[in-house]
């Protein structure tokens, strides 16, 4: 009986000794790997929920086109929003899980002359700004896996090009590599040869880049609107997935290099209409088609595609 009973302990004592080598190789190895450049110690992928959609696309509305209590997936705000003859038939096409579509509620004003009740420039599109990287940051929490496509008219361009190049240099809320494309329509920023050009070429440039060297004398007309210039650095890893659509003589975003009378150039930003207000329907922006056709089918193709 003692023989038994010492084989037993024997036994047992073995079995703690192998179960105790194991783990430690075990973790070892897992240690040794997290240590490693460029690993990150597991394999196990981010987890995607089963309501998460596979693209969210994100649209911008240009000024006194949105208000910050706006439904973002019905919105009200203004019925002849630019972006709705884009978001709309999305919405159309793809079921919600497949494809989530949310406009930006915002201000979406801009403080001038001829309406000095209104939110300024600045803090207009600053709260745009935010609370679209918001949205972002929210959905790529819950929904990791998710992609992006994001678009911008006018006011809502500029905020949409200015999220742009924080994700393209690293400095975004998610990963550049989270966004299949960038669509900017009359960016107030906008540089020649700065992204990819749709449609036909322009000469000038975003009023914010035409005027910045005059700032202080357009404030008069636009008070607490900061002509910036242009995005320093660019998109960086976006680059190649920032579309940009300006049409001719736009005041918006075709202003001349040589601005001329400043005031006067202020006051055209400010009137923006015309040609502005015609992408919808004018044939001569891009070639057999018009702007908001070209981004559906852009959406649609980098959605079922991307």
């Amino acid at each position: 009986m003692r023989k038994i009973l010492t084989v037993i302990a024997v036994l047992v004592v073995l079995t703690l000794i192998t179960v105790g080598i194991v783990q430690y190789v075990t973790t070892t190895d897992e240690t040794d790997l997290a240590d490693e450049p460029g690993t990150t110690g597991t394999s196990v992928p981010p987890e995607q929920p089963d309501w998460c959609p596979a693209v969210e696309f994100i649209a911008a509305p240009g000024t006194w086109e949105s208000a910050p209590n706006d439904d973002p997936i019905n919105p009200t705000a203004n019925p002849w929003s630019f972006m709705l003859s884009v978001t709309q038939p999305l919405q159309e096409r793809y079921y919600a899980d497949t494809v989530k579509v949310w406009t930006l509620p915002y201000t979406a004003q801009f403080r001038n002359i001829n309406s000095q009740n209104e939110m300024t420039y600045d803090e207009s599109r600053s709260e745009g700004l935010s609370k679209m990287t918001n949205e972002l940051v929210s959905m790529h929490n819950d929904c990791p896996l998710t992609e992006f496509i994001i678009a911008g008219f006018s006011q809502g361009a500029v905020i949409a090009g200015d999220l742009a190049a924080q994700l393209g240099s690293g400095q975004g809320a998610i990963p550049a590599d989270r966004i299949r494309g960038v669509a900017l329509v009359a960016d107030g920023r906008r540089e020649p040869g700065v992204g990819q050009t749709v449609g036909n070429p322009v000469a000038g440039v975003g009023a914010e880049v035409a005027l910045q060297p005059l700032n202080l004398l357009v404030q008069p007309i636009v008070p607490g609107a900061t002509m910036r210039g242009p995005r320093v650095g660019g998109f960086g890893e976006l680059n190649d997935r920032v579309f940009d659509i300006c049409a001719a003589n736009d005041s918006i975003c075709d202003a001349p290099r040589d601005i001329g009378n400043a005031l006067d150039r202020a006051l055209a930003m400010v009137a923006a209409n015309g040609i502005h207000a015609q992408y919808a329907t004018n044939p001569d922006v891009i070639p057999g088609t018009t702007t908001n056709a070209w981004l559906v089918d852009w959406a649609v193709d980098l959605i079922e595609n991307g």
